[in-house]
């Protein structure tokens, strides 16, 4: 087994370095709108139990890409062209997992490598309301300032029921020395390189509770998965969210679990 977890970094000094050079808990929508219903046919709704939901991307008919801290359960549905939570729709493709791959190498604390594939026990019944998003072609940076939009059924006001109906809220990238700083995460934790910081500065544009795992698209393209923000605070302009970055080790990680090569 090829081992993917990358060195540990010695030294908080040695990541801030790192983090100056120039490069070419869970989560909600605040701020956004819902859809129209089915036009986000790569959104995948995961009831993990009766009280707690993630979201997700079909990647593949049979795998799912979303965040290693959605704890699934031997009854964890997965729920493929949904619109609404609770309602019946004829869209509607419930399955079940056959098994959970998270990344190796993900850390709870500092939350770096906070994503996971679902393996699915059939496979997806390919149309218009239930279709795959592929992961991009190469590793890109996202630069600052870049547009993006992040969509999911989580909580629209902090302490508030989860959205019955999928919503998606337009933010966008920061950089990361601005969400290091003492007035953002200050450095608690370190928003690394495997990680996309984006939002609004001014607050107020979120994703929170229940959005774990969604896709971060950016100029079209899948770019991130939605992982973390300030506790209980979701759209707070201290604390953007943060998102895990489909970097190059983790799209190889991706590739090779679903090759079953690792």
């Amino acid at each position: 087994m090829k081992n993917f977890c990358a060195a540990r970094v010695s030294s908080l000094a040695t990541v801030v370095f790192l983090l100056l050079i120039p490069k070419g808990g869970c989560v909600r929508i605040i701020g956004g709108e819902s859809v129209v219903p089915h036009s986000r046919p790569y959104m995948v709704l995961l009831k993990l139990d009766r009280q707690n939901i993630c979201a997700g991307t079909l990647i593949a008919k049979d795998w799912v890409l979303t965040a290693a801290h959605c704890k699934t359960k031997r009854g964890s549905q997965v729920i493929l062209g949904a619109h609404t939570v609770d309602k019946d729709e004829p869209e509607k493709q419930i399955l079940s997992i056959k098994k959970p791959f998270p990344y190796p190498c993900f850390d709870q604390d500092t939350h770096e490598g906070d994503l996971q594939l679902l393996q699915l026990n059939e496979k997806a019944t390919i149309n218009k309301n239930v279709a795959i998003l592929h992961l991009p072609k190469k590793e890109h940076d996202v630069k600052p300032g870049t547009r993006c939009h992040v969509a999911g059924w989580g909580m629209f006001q902090n302490n508030s029921p989860l959205s019955s109906t999928l919503r998606e809220v337009n933010i966008t990238v920061i950089d990361r020395k601005i969400c290091n700083d003492e007035k953002h995460y200050n450095f608690n934790p370190v928003i690394g390189l495997n990680m996309i910081c984006a939002g609004n500065l001014r607050g107020g544009k979120d994703s929170c509770k229940g959005d774990s795992g969604s896709p971060l698209l950016c100029d079209g393209v899948f770019r991130g998965i939605t992982a973390f923000g300030l506790a209980g605070k979701c759209g707070d302009p201290r604390g953007p969210g943060i998102y895990t970055s489909l970097s190059k080790k983790h799209l190889k990680w991706i590739i090779a679990t679903m090759k079953g090569t690792i």
